[in-house]
């Protein structure tokens, strides 16, 4: 029955005609969006970096059967993995989210754009290898910078966790996007790769929240990527899009999905995203805990000078924004590392107890501390409406923690507040030198002393990258 369909004449919903124009068209003529999209970049494959020292990771690598092998595939960072770009965008993508230590894009929908880079930099890589087309680091920074764009704009105005969805939906429908322009489809075709991937079943949140919270969350984002990258191949091969795929009554994805509402937008395509978008640079913490990390190392450290410990303290008050009581305020058991690191109680308590906040500390050997729970029972959220209103704000973008700490012999200290976390755009200057040192960090996890430097010495110096042809990059990041 399928050779009798013909291709429809029905126009396409506008919001996938918007984002088909901006791939095609749209020049990025930012410097601020390209130096940050650099920074971005080596962030994002550095915090794969570090996830490669975990073994619940490294399990899911490789090819998808063992044993198969690709000539001319991708070269998975880190790795001595050659794959088809499918899996070599899964491998990555997985890679880059493992550890929740990779950017973050915070509005009525969160996420973490970097994300996208699984699917672009397999695909750049996989078609340096195959075709005629060399694809350079700079055209892999500016479909970054796109991807961020459609993610994060779309997220401005829309909450996909108020309806039961992940985020990663948007990974995959800006990776779907950017991709199949990389591939060269054509317009039609990239018009049916974006309605294909809205038209896909979509991920469901519960990974992330009790009672479920579990290790998926972590891969989730590899998984969208990667199934971008499919959705563009079979689009190639001139198979059929669905134009309403967003409005049709009853059957589109506004009726089934959405609650019947129609996406609202703030904003036009641009590089808003990219120019705003917030690193984790300090702790491996989801994002709306950031700050309060921060006031409670302030406040581990002044504990120390008073001679108080976590055994002093009577009760903890945190002063927060609604997103982060919606998402990470939790009480009870915590199962996993996946369910610690999305609870802002355990997140402080750390930092409260050892002085720190790592990956590591929400391994089971440092969570069977009883010390913990006992503390994570005395911290209590409570949210701050001005915070929740500059967390909204486009000129403002805060994430705004409180901390206050009551100890049992009656003393407490004042109120410790971080509007703005390291990451954030209006710490810039303050950021990315340590960022910097989090790059070369990760690099001393994998490679030896003469890799590091070469890849340190090519990496830093943007013209020269920006310049070099992402196979040839990523043979400088492969495993012997």
């Amino acid at each position: 029955m399928s050779s009798h369909i013909t291709k429809s004449n029905q126009p396409y919903d506008q919001e996938i005609i918007d984002i088909v124009d901006y791939v095609e068209n749209y020049q990025i003529k930012s410097p601020v969006a390209y130096e940050t999209a650099w920074n971005c970049f080596l962030d994002t494959l550095g915090c794969g970096f570090e996830a490669l020292e975990y073994d619940a990771c490294k399990k899911l690598l490789g090819p998808t059967v063992e044993g198969i092998s690709v000539p001319n595939g991708v070269k998975v960072p880190g790795t001595n993995y050659v794959l088809d770009p499918i899996q070599g965008a899964f491998n990555i993508g997985s890679m880059i989210r493992w550890l929740d230590f990779n950017d973050t894009w915070l509005a009525a929908e969160w996420g973490h754009p970097s994300d996208n880079l699984g699917g672009i930099l397999a695909t750049a890589d996989w078609l340096s290898r195959t075709t005629g087309k060399k694809f350079t680091i700079k055209d892999v920074l500016t479909a970054m910078i796109k991807a961020h764009e459609i993610q994060g704009c779309i997220a401005l105005e829309n909450s996909f966790n108020k309806v039961g969805l992940d985020h990663v939906i948007l990974v995959k429908v800006a990776s779907t996007a950017v991709v199949a322009q990389m591939m060269g489809l054509t317009r039609d075709q990239i018009l049916a790769a974006v309605s294909l991937a809205w038209v896909d079943g979509q991920s469901l949140r519960t990974y992330r929240h009790f009672p479920n919270a579990g290790s998926r969350k972590s891969w989730a984002a590899g998984d969208a990527t990667s199934r971008a990258v499919r959705l563009a191949l079979i689009a190639k091969t001139g198979e059929m899009g669905y134009p309403s795929v967003l409005s049709a009554k009853v059957w589109g994805f506004y009726d089934v999905s959405f609650k019947g509402q129609k996406f609202k937008f703030q904003r036009p395509y641009g590089s808003y995203v990219m120019e705003n978008v917030l690193f984790k640079i300090s702790f491996p913490a989801e994002f709306h805990s950031q700050t309060a990390v921060e006031a409670a190392m302030t406040l581990n450290a002044k504990m120390q000078a008073a001679g108080k410990t976590a055994a002093d303290i009577k009760k903890v008050t945190i002063r927060t924004h609604e997103a982060c009581i919606r998402i990470i305020d939790k009480k009870g058991p915590l199962n996993n590392p996946a369910d610690r690191d999305h609870c802002i109680q355990y997140m402080v308590a750390i930092p409260l107890i050892f002085g720190r906040l790592t990956a590591r500390d929400y391994e089971d050997d440092i969570a069977s501390d009883q010390r913990i729970d006992d503390l994570r029972e005395k911290i209590t959220c409570v949210e701050d409406t001005s915070f929740t209103a500059d967390y909204h704000d486009p000129e403002k973008r805060s994430i705004a923690n409180a901390l206050t700490i009551e100890f049992n012999d009656g003393s407490k200290f004042d109120e410790v507040v971080v509007e703005y976390p390291v990451g954030h755009a209006r710490r810039r200057t303050e950021g990315i030198p340590l960022l910097i040192e989090k790059f070369k960090t990760n690099l001393a996890r994998i490679y030896d002393k003469k890799q590091q430097d070469a890849i340190v010495e090519l990496s830093l110096d943007y013209d020269k990258l920006a310049a070099t042809p992402v196979n040839e990059y990523l043979d400088l990041l492969a495993k012997s």
